[in-house]
């Protein structure tokens, strides 16, 4: 198994702020905002991370070259920056057929639980396991995706950024996915506002066809940065 970085895009949102700089670059608490997710793949049994990088590539690069704690690097040149599902079909060839645990270089957690998540992959055989925390204020979930499950955690609706959450549980971009997700990719419906295929979507193709994927409780605390009251937030986190 592999870890799977996304960190291409540029974050127009947060240009007053992060100015000509990759996004996944602005630092928070003292530290680009990427090291908290490779500091996620780096606390599990996995020794090769995979970066997709796009924008300003080379700041990434240059930062972290090859290793980050004792686990090799590689990169991914996303070339046009089309999206998640995009940038996961960038990596095709380098995930060389290897299950993978995906995150998102621009969030901050609480208590990450990714080991515990990809154990519960290896020991389900679940297709996939989506990464999910319970929240009381539903409206957070509009920033992300929301989960619908039945009592065994098992998935059969997810909805991006719904106007109207159905229950607590707010989907983030950590996920476990056996390598056979990538043959989704092609039946992905392209999202009508965004104008690019979205992860959820994504995932819904493989539930669609039959596919068991499952929730787990990833964290206690979880954003995204996007914007400057994001970062706030996310400082806030780590006080």
């Amino acid at each position: 198994m592999k870890a799977l970085i996304l960190a291409a895009g540029r974050g127009r949102r947060l240009d007053e702020l992060a100015g000509q700089k990759n996004k996944c670059m602005l630092e928070v608490d003292g530290r680009p905002v990427i090291e908290y997710s490779l500091d996620c793949a780096a606390n599990t049994d996995i020794d090769e991370i995979v970066v997709v990088v796009g924008f300003k590539a080379e700041d990434i690069i240059n930062t972290y070259g090859t290793a980050y704690k004792d686990k090799q690097i590689k990169y991914v040149v996303q070339q046009e920056q089309r999206g998640l599902v995009h940038a996961i079909e960038c990596a095709g060839s380098i995930l060389n057929g290897d299950d993978f645990l995906l995150l998102l270089g621009d969030e901050v957690m609480v208590n990450p639980r990714h080991s515990q998540l990809i154990d519960e992959f290896k020991k389900d055989e679940a297709f996939a396991i989506c990464g999910v925390l319970k929240v009381t204020e539903r409206d957070l979930i509009k920033r992300t995706y929301a989960v619908v499950h039945d009592s065994n955690n098992v998935i059969y609706r997810l909805i991006e950024k719904p106007r109207n959450p159905l229950n607590g549980n707010m989907g983030t971009g950590d996920c476990v996915f056996n390598n056979e997700i990538l043959s989704y990719i092609q039946y992905t419906p392209i999202h009508h506002e965004r104008q690019e295929k979205e992860l959820p979507d994504l995932i819904q193709c493989a539930i669609d066809d039959g596919k068991i994927v499952k929730t787990f409780e990833i964290c206690e605390k979880y954003t995204n940065v996007n914007t400057r009251d994001d970062v706030s937030i996310a400082e806030s986190f780590l006080k």
